[in-house]
C-alpha cells in the first residue's frame, strides 16, 4: 500500500493504516492529563501518532518543544483545512513554539501554481483566517519555503542520505515524475527539521499534526533525522541498553565523549567495547532510552553533527465532504469555505448528505445513522464544544427522535454565527497580519 500525499483519495480504514505503517493508536492516556484537552483529541478525531510521548513530557515538564505545520496555497481554505490550525492554536496555548511553512515551492512543483499566485492565496485565504481563528502571529515564525535559505540548504544536504529506491518505495514515483515534484518531499523534510537548528533554539521535540495522507513525509523525515545522527541509543537483542557511534571518524574521541556524557547522567556501570564502537550501560533500562537519546542529541551539534530528534506526529481523520465525497477546494459544493457567507453555507448544508432513513416514518421507527452523516460531522468537528450536547444529538438520532431537517437547521444556525464572527475577526486582523511574512 502506498499513500499518495497529492491525490484526492480518502483513507478510511484507519486501523489498517496504523497496522501497515506503524502508526500508534492515540488513546486517552495521551490526552486526558493535558490542560483542557481539545475536542479533536478527546473525541477520537486524532486517531494515531508517532512519539507523542515526547510532546506530552515537554508539556507537563515545561521543556522546550515546537510545532511545525504547513499550508498548501492551492485553493480556498475550507473546514477540512481548519482542523490542523485548530490543533496548532491549542498547542500554542500550551507553550509550543509555532513554525508555519507556506509551501509555495511544493505548490509550484505539484499543483502548477506560480510563486506569486501562492503568495496571494497564502495571505488572503490562510494566514488571515489563522489569525481570525485565534492564532497569535507575534508568537509564530511564518515563512515561505522559497525565501527560507535554511530550509533550502537542508533540502540539498539531507538529500545525500536518500536514494531513488527509497523515494520509489515511499511515494511510488516513476520515470515520468518531474524533478521538481521529486524534490518536494525533501523540501518538506527541510521544513520539519530546520526548527531544531541552533538559530531556532536547538534540538528539541517537534510535533507535526497532519492528515494521514501526509504520513509519507513524516516517515521520510524521521528516517533522514536518524540517518544524520552521530550516536545511536538503542536496546540490543540481548536486552542491554547501548550507545553506538554511527560514523567511522574519531571513534575514540566520540566514545570518550559518550562516557563523560553518561557519567553526567549518573550512569556508572559502563562497558566500553571500542571494536564495536559501543558503550553498554549496565545500570540503565528501557525507560532511560529517551533521556539518554535526548542528551546525546543535544551534544551532537558541538561534535559537528545535527543531533536531530525524530519528529513526532499526530494523525486526524478526514472530514467527509458535504456531498459524501472528499472535501475539496476544487468542488465548491463539497466544502464550506471560511469566506462563505451564512447564506451560502445554509444552502450547502440543506443539500448535504445525511445518515437519515428514506422516510420520516422509517427514521422514527429505525433511527438514523449519525456515524454516516455529514451534518453530524459538522457538529463533531467544528460546531459543538459541549460533549454532553453532542452525545444527546447522537443518541436522539439513533433512537429516531431527531429528524434530519432539524439537525440541518441547527447546524446552519451555528455555522452562520461562526462565519459571521470569523468575518469580523478577519477585518480586525487585516491591518496587522502582513508584517508577519
Amino acid at each position: 500500500m502506498i499513500i499518495d500525499p497529492w491525490s484526492s483519495a480518502t483513507y478510511q480504514d484507519y486501523a489498517r493504516l496504523r497496522d501497515e505503517f506503524g502508526i500508534e493508536e492515540f488513546d486517552d492516556s495521551l490526552w486526558k492529563d493535558l490542560p483542557k484537552p481539545h475536542k479533536l483529541l478527546r473525541r477520537g478525531i486524532v486517531f494515531g501518532h508517532r512519539d507523542f510521548q515526547l510532546i506530552k513530557d515537554s508539556i507537563q515538564n515545561n521543556k522546550p518543544w515546537a510545532i511545525l505545520t504547513g499550508l498548501m496555497p492551492s485553493g480556498k481554505m475550507h473546514l477540512g483545512h481548519k482542523m490542523v490550525i485548530d490543533e496548532v492554536i491549542y498547542y500554542q496555548s500550551l507553550g509550543a513554539d509555532i513554525f508555519i511553512a507556506v509551501a509555495d515551492l511544493e505548490s509550484y512543483g505539484t499543483r502548477g501554481y506560480s510563486l506569486e499566485e501562492t503568495k496571494k492565496l497564502a495571505l488572503d485565504e490562510y494566514i488571515l483566517n489563522y489569525i481570525a481563528l485565534g492564532l497569535k502571529p507575534e508568537k509564530c515564525r511564518i515563512y515561505y519555503q522559497s525565501t527560507n535559505q535554511d530550509v533550502k540548504d537542508l533540502t540539498f544536504i539531507l538529500g545525500k542520505k536518500v536514494n531513488w529506491s527509497q523515494m520509489i518505495a515511499t511515494y511510488g514515483f516513476n520515470g515520468s515524475t518531474n524533478m521538481t515534484h521529486i524534490m518536494s518531499p525533501l523540501i518538506q523534510t527541510g521544513d520539519i527539521l530546520h526548527v531544531q537548528l541552533e538559530k531556532y533554539g536547538g534540538v528539541k521535540p517537534v510535533l507535526v499534526p497532519v492528515g494521514v495522507d501526509q504520513d509519507p513525509h513524516i516517515r521520510l523525515s524521521r528516517d533522514i533525522a536518524q540517518s544524520h545522527r552521530i550516536f545511536n541509543v538503542t536496546k540490543t537483542k540481548d536486552g542491554r541498553i547501548g550507545v553506538f557511534v554511527k560514523i567511522e571518524d574519531n571513534i575514540i574521541k566520540l566514545l570518550d565523549k559518550a562516557e563523560i556524557t553518561l557519567k553526567k547522567l549518573q550512569f556508572q556501570k559502563l562497558k566500553r567495547i571500542t571494536e564495536y564502537k559501543a558503550i553498554y550501560i549496565e545500570d540503565a533500562n528501557e525507560n532511560d532510552i529517551q533521556k539518554i537519546n535526548m542528551e546525546f542529541a543535544r551534544i551532537e551539534p558541538s561534535l559537528g553533527g545535527y543531533g536531530f530528534i525524530q519528529p513526532s506526529s499526530t494523525y486526524h481523520r478526514f472530514m467527509t465532504g458535504l456531498t459524501g465525497e472528499k472535501m475539496s477546494s476544487s468542488k465548491p459544493e463539497s466544502a464550506i469555505f471560511l469566506t462563505d457567507t451564512p447564506k451560502e453555507a445554509d444552502k450547502k448544508i440543506k443539500q448535504a448528505k445525511t445518515g437519515g432513513a428514506i422516510s420520516l416514518e422509517k427514521q422514527k421507527n429505525e433511527g438514523g445513522k449519525p456515524d454516516q452523516c455529514v451534518v453530524y460531522e459538522l457538529f463533531l468537528y467544528h460546531l459543538i464544544e459541549d460533549d454532553k450536547e453532542l452525545q444527546n444529538i447522537y443518541l436522539s438520532c439513533k433512537k429516531g427522535e431527531k429528524m434530519c431537517g432539524n439537525c440541518k437547521k441547527y447546524a446552519s444556525e451555528l455555522m452562520g454565527k461562526k462565519l459571521e464572527n470569523l468575518n469580523k475577526q478577519r477585518k480586525t486582523a487585516q491591518n496587522n497580519f502582513n508584517s508577519y511574512l
